[in-house]
Order: C-alpha cells, then structure tokens, then sequence
C-alpha cells in the first residue's frame, strides 16, 4: 500500500506512557490548591476519556468553577509529566529512530496536552521529523477531540496535504480512530504494553516501530 503521510499516537508510541498515579497525585494538588479534596483517579478516567460533562458535573458538586478547575490541572498535570522526563523517569524509545527514514510527511496526533508532546519532541531530539503536531488541551473543545473522534488526525491530513495515510497507535482507540478518520490503522504492541483487545482489527499488527518502513515503503 502506498501512503503519502504516516501519522502517530505519542504516548506508548514516540515516548513511554505517563504514570497514572503521578497523575492522580497532580490532580490531588489540583483540589487541594483549590481548596476542595476530590476523587483524583476517577477525574483522571474522566479526562483521559475526554468526558468533560463527568468533570463539570464533579467540579459543579464541589462548588469549583469548571474553567478554572481545568486551567490549574492543566498546569499541574503538564508541570508533573515535565518533571518526570527530567528525572529520568520518562524517555523516548529507542526504535522511534526507525521513522527517520520515512520519505512521506509525518505528523504527531497525541491525546496529551500539546505544550507536553511539543516539549518533549524537543527534549528527546526527536522533533524534526514531525511536520505537525496535533494535540489536546484541557478545554471542552480540547477534551472532545480526544480520540476515537478524528478531528485531530483530519487536521493532521489538512496540514500535510495528504489523503492516503497511516496511523500507528497502540491502543483499541487509536484503531477506532484511523477508522473514524477513513485510513489505514497499525496497532504497536510493546512487551512491557497492557494487553490490547484482540477483537480490534487494525490494518497491521507491529511489534516495533521499526517495522513501519517496511509497510510504508
């Protein structure tokens, strides 16, 4: 199959996956510094879902304004990612080497909060190969482009001008996405990943991002 763009998920594809519990412990500061003590893995759940109704709601019950109970978690929750990479907790995997030799367009569709992706793109050296980078913030439009919508990754096409493209992206959403988005889908299964849905049905099953020249070329 000839693609002319190959786009990819961040987390768990580019760089290893945050910690859930650090970010619960961001979320906890949230409340805390708001003045409010709240359930921080279930708002977590919330946001990674992208339910911005389930965290109105939350915020409404515990007498917090929703727009600024996002804005400081937002701070909190990039501070914290942030923070990890520089001590060493967080890297970039070794095989996302494998994508320089891509001869199309490459562009980044991430669920994560854009100034992290941007950030850590530039931290890990990594960032020239992407021609855009699309991520979400935590906004209600921001939260409602979380995947499986394809908003995002039809954006990414936009900017690259491309129609026959590839998404690469390790979880059962990501796949629902590329199909939401009417392209072709390739499902990254990392040793150290949870295990995925084996009803999903992407284009290709990878176990390494050093198999994607192969499909592409």
């Amino acid at each position: 199959m000839q693609y002319d763009a190959v786009l990819f998920d961040f987390d768990g594809v580019v760089v290893e996956t945050p910690s859930r519990r650090r970010l619960a412990e961001a979320l906890s500061r949230t409340y805390e510094r708001l003045g409010r003590s709240g359930p921080a893995t279930e708002t977590v759940r919330e946001l990674m879902a992208g339910d911005f109704d389930a965290v109105a709601t939350r915020c409404r019950d515990l007498g917090i304004e929703t727009d600024a109970f996002c804005a400081r978690a937002a701070r909190e929750m990039v501070r914290t990612q942030l923070e990890s990479v520089e001590r060493g907790l967080r890297s970039a995997y070794d095989d996302v080497a494998a994508v320089r030799s891509l001869e199309v367009p490459l562009g980044i569709v991430s669920d994560n909060h854009p100034t992290v992706v941007s950030t850590l793109l530039d931290r890990f050296g990594v960032r020239s190969p992407f021609e855009t980078v699309r991520g979400c913030p935590l906004t209600p439009t921001g939260l409602a482009r979380r995947k499986p919508d394809p908003t995002n990754i039809e954006a990414a096409l936009a900017d690259l001008e491309a129609e026959s493209a590839l998404y690469v992206g390790d979880r059962v959403v990501d796949v629902r996405a590329a199909d939401n988005a009417g392209i072709d889908s390739a499902l990254l299964s990392r040793p150290d990943a949870d295990s995925v849905d084996a009803a999903v049905d992407p284009t290709y099953r990878l176990s390494s991002l050093a198999a994607v020249p192969s499909i592409v070329d």
